[in-house]
């Protein structure tokens, strides 16, 4: 039987390496995008390194909470699953609004992987033991830590906005991996590095996307992100490979493994009880889970 396993934003960049990576070791997997000429040249790719089924590309916007529920029930339809990597990922230098009316960066980078994973937890369970990835970011270290409202107060910066979306789905991660313990699904966050990729090259030129004291710093602040993200996404992605495939952790769950392919310590904001309890609260609201967990 096929072990099949599902990589969002699989695609280009990181999602693509990381959805060949898988596929190498002998996973079918899937590749989520939005455009169709896209997923097909990455099926492609994927076709000649794969040692399993069959590589395929399922078309849904994830910024679109709609797109996500029907995305979650069309692989649940399709059987068990071995492998769920939330790959998904935006940066935006200035404020966008999803078609649910929520902030583009907490929706794309947590709720959408939030909803997509409990939605298909009974699909993982049944295809056990297996593991969920949800692919982390170092920008966790610049992220305000409320999360009352989807919004935090004061002015828009993408760097920190995304950076606190990630921190939430860190802190949900970890939550996650002690809820399902001894269920046969693990979870691990996996912290890339960086890399040049179409998320890097088109937000992370511009000063607006940081605080203004970090703007009087800007030159300084550009060749750190330039030296983060100069590093091809094959790398990047081997974390996210390691975390999804690698025996050394059979039996363990809720680690993060580091851009040197090793578990690190979490980031203590992500396990901070407060923290925890908003963001729950704050996903349950705005995307409840029909018919309970």
């Amino acid at each position: 039987m096929e072990q099949r396993a599902v990589v969002t934003a699989g695609t280009g960049g990181i999602g693509l390496e990381t959805a060949m990576g898988l596929a190498a070791h002998g996973l079918a997997v899937t590749v989520v995008g939005r455009n169709a000429e896209r997923g097909a040249r990455a099926v492609e790719r994927i076709a000649t390194v794969a040692t399993g089924g069959d590589p395929r590309f399922v078309a849904a916007d994830l910024s679109s909470l709609g797109d996500v529920r029907a995305l979650a029930a069309r692989l649940a339809a399709e059987g068990p699953l071995k492998v769920l990597v939330n790959n998904v990922g935006a940066m935006f230098a200035d404020r966008q609004q999803t078609v649910d009316g929520i902030e583009a960066t907490f929706a794309v980078n947590h709720l959408s992987p939030y909803l997509l994973t409990e939605l298909l937890l009974d699909r993982l369970r049944a295809g056990g033991p297996s593991r969920i990835v949800n692919v982390s970011s170092g920008a966790i270290k610049v992220a305000k830590r409320t999360f009352d409202a989807v919004e935090p107060p004061g002015g828009y910066y993408g760097f920190h906005w995304y950076g606190r979306a990630k921190l939430a789905n860190l802190a949900y991660t970890l939550d996650l991996a002690q809820r399902l313990r001894d269920s046969g699904v693990t979870v691990f966050a996996a912290d890339p590095g960086g890399a040049a990729t179409d998320m890097t090259n088109g937000t992370m030129t511009s000063p607006r996307i940081v605080s203004p004291g970090l703007r009087l710093l800007w030159p300084l602040v550009r060749r750190t992100f330039e030296r983060s993200t100069a590093g091809p996404a094959s790398v990047a992605a081997r974390p996210s490979v390691f975390a999804a495939t690698d025996a050394s952790l059979d039996g363990q769950t809720g680690l993060l493994i580091g851009p040197e392919v090793r578990p690190v310590p979490a980031f203590r904001g992500s396990t901070d009880p407060r923290t925890v309890h908003d963001v729950l609260s704050l996903s349950q609201r705005l995307a409840p889970i029909r018919g309970g967990r």
